[in-house]
């Protein structure tokens, strides 16, 4: 495993965390190849007694990402995309919902694909939810489900609720993601097991695929090519950027602690503009010599930009069950880019 992955599911476990819930239980977590739900596959697996289903639509990825754990009987995976019914025989204890094209270069590219994951992929995991009668059904929401955000709101809360406008094809994520919520809070009401959605921030850190369309990855390519980086705009939106460690300890206070159909934004505590972000990049290796460098609007093919220029959330609904940041993003982003230098 990565070094630097490994320190950071070390830091995760040692958390003061009630993990004794999960011994001889049993966790499925869909899209477990993806940058984020693989650190929950390592994170459970580290905790050598809780078994765990991956569910991938790419068995050779799978068997890469996991290669160290291809011989451990407490991880099976099963190749299967969640818009198929899950024919699943053993019992499931917890399920975890985070299979989704999260990138923006998709939802120009596969709109179609993006929301059916959201919508259809979810629809199976809660009745396979239902029939095992799970204990928590956790559902990978976004800050985009808020819509457009105004630029004079001060924060986020969980309660906001901005425009999406339905026609716009970008829509196809945040309206898949708020049809998500809405029917894991219905089964929930309905027949009875507790759900939770998490609404992540910009979550970054090892294990990003630097060609995904975000800035983090894209400036992380720079670095690590003794590039400029090039910004497309004037760097003034402003994004919550928030380090993987730690949306993951966030992950499982919620899973353990958070009130029944509750949503729970994770986030930095601190907004963050992208040219600040593109100066801090620079900034952590000066021996390189690079500088930041502007180009009026040059995306990729399928990218849509979003229509909000900022987003601040509050995680104070977060921090009430015993949640705090440890990871600032100069040590987070030191991390992500050395994390690449430790692969090669």
């Amino acid at each position: 495993m990565n070094t630097i992955i490994e320190q950071d599911i070390n830091n995760i476990i040692k958390e003061n965390l009630p993990f004794e819930k999960l011994k001889n239980k049993t966790v499925l977590v869909s899209g477990a190849n993806g940058f984020i739900p693989s650190y929950v596959v390592e994170t459970l697996l580290a905790l050598n007694n809780t078994k765990v289903i991956g569910v991938v639509r790419n068995k050779e990825k799978a068997q890469k990402k996991f290669n160290h754990h291809l011989n451990n009987k407490n991880l099976k995976i099963i190749v299967q995309d969640i818009v198929n019914p899950l024919e699943i025989e053993e019992k499931i204890d917890y399920i975890i919902h985070a299979a989704s094209q999260a990138s923006p270069k998709y939802y120009g590219v596969d709109p179609v694909g993006t929301l059916k994951a959201n919508t259809i992929g979810t629809y199976n995991l809660l009745e396979l939810a239902k029939k095992n009668n799970v204990e928590k059904f956790l559902f990978f929401s976004t800050g985009e489900v808020y819509g457009v955000i105004d630029n004079d709101t001060p924060q986020i809360t969980e309660t906001y609720t901005g425009k999406l406008d339905c026609t716009c094809v970008r829509s196809c994520y945040g309206e898949s993601k708020r049809m998500g919520e809405t029917m894991c809070v219905c089964y929930s009401h309905q027949f009875g097991f507790p759900v939770n959605m998490i609404r992540l921030s910009h979550t970054y850190g090892p294990g990003v695929e630097l060609n995904d369309g975000r800035v983090f990855g894209d400036f992380t390519n720079n670095i690590l090519n003794n590039q400029n980086i090039v910004l497309n705009s004037d760097g003034s939106a402003k994004r919550s950027f928030c380090y993987i460690s730690d949306m993951i300890r966030a992950l499982f206070y919620v899973l353990f602690f958070g009130a029944d159909k509750n949503a729970y934004n994770i986030a930095s505590e601190v907004e963050t503009s992208i040219l600040e972000l593109a100066r801090i990049f620079v900034g952590l290796y000066p021996q390189k010599n690079l500088k930041v460098e502007f180009k009026d609007g040059v995306f990729r093919e399928g990218y849509i930009k979003s229509a909000s220029s900022r987003a601040n959330f509050n995680i104070d609904k977060l921090k009430l069950l015993g949640w705090n940041q440890k990871v600032d993003i100069k040590e987070g982003f030191k991390r992500m880019v050395d994390s690449y230098y430790d692969n090669n």
